[in-house]
């Protein structure tokens, strides 16, 4: 398993559920993180937890559905002179469940797809050159297993189409240093997942991390998060081939 102590990981998405999860699981492991969320007020708390774990911290704002946002928080991390090491794209959004899929607005489609595939793809090519060029770099983008549900098809259109643009980079990185996987949490009990999900959020830690401290020969895969439920991340990374 990677020792990623001192890393800088940029996790979206992180001021509550599993974003939050993940981050805590990442500053645990020695990594510095910067927060992103609608606001920064909502991952002030967290900021502080962090801290306390003896690690570097800061948060970022961007509204994902707004690209010229995630555009302004991209520029404002380069601004830091942070180096960003590891990215999470965790942040999702499942605008509505469509009963009558029929009358699906095309607004479902545009909005999730600005934030379940543009807003991470974006994020994605900002920091992909970079990390090629230091020879080190890990992302890990959270898609979704929801299969044959015409009542949610823009969040399941966008989620599809974020993992082919992951399948398709993690092609091109052979030999960089950098992998990019993918990550699905499987049906949590968050915000996005609802009150009647199976598993807690806590189920899908380490699952969701795990791509940041494989080997760089493992590529364009997904993880499963509720497949290393109650495991050590030592454990967990080491059962992937």
């Amino acid at each position: 398993m990677l020792d990623l102590k001192g890393k800088w990981v940029l996790v979206t998405g992180a001021s509550r559920g599993i974003g939050r999860l993940a981050a805590k699981k990442m500053a645990e492991q020695g990594c510095n993180l910067i927060l992103q969320s609608r606001e920064v007020a909502h991952t002030a708390s967290l900021e502080e937890d962090l801290k306390v774990l003896g690690v570097d911290c800061y948060s970022v704002e961007a509204d994902l559905n707004d690209i010229p946002s995630v555009l302004k928080m991209l520029e404002k991390i380069d601004s830091a002179g942070t180096q960003v090491d590891i990215v999470l794209n965790n942040a999702g959004l499942q605008i509505a469940y469509r009963t009558d899929y029929y009358k699906t607005p095309e607004n479902d489609f545009t909005v999730s797809f600005n934030v379940n595939t543009i807003a991470p793809a974006m994020i994605c090519y900002h920091f992909l050159p970079k990390m090629v060029e230091r020879g080190f770099g890990r992302i890990v983008n959270t898609t979704s297993g929801i299969d044959k549900e015409p009542e949610q098809a823009g969040y399941s259109a966008a989620k599809a189409a974020l993992d082919k643009i992951t399948k398709d980079m993690a092609s091109r990185l052979s030999g960089t240093g950098v992998a990019m996987n993918l990550t699905d949490p499987g049906w949590c009990r968050t915000d996005l997942g609802g009150p009647n999900a199976p598993n807690a959020p806590e189920s899908a830690i380490p699952g969701v991390i795990i791509g940041a401290f494989v080997d760089d020969t493992v590529n364009g895969q997904i993880f499963h998060a509720q497949d290393f439920a109650g495991m050590t991340l030592e454990e967990a990374v080491n059962s992937v081939k």
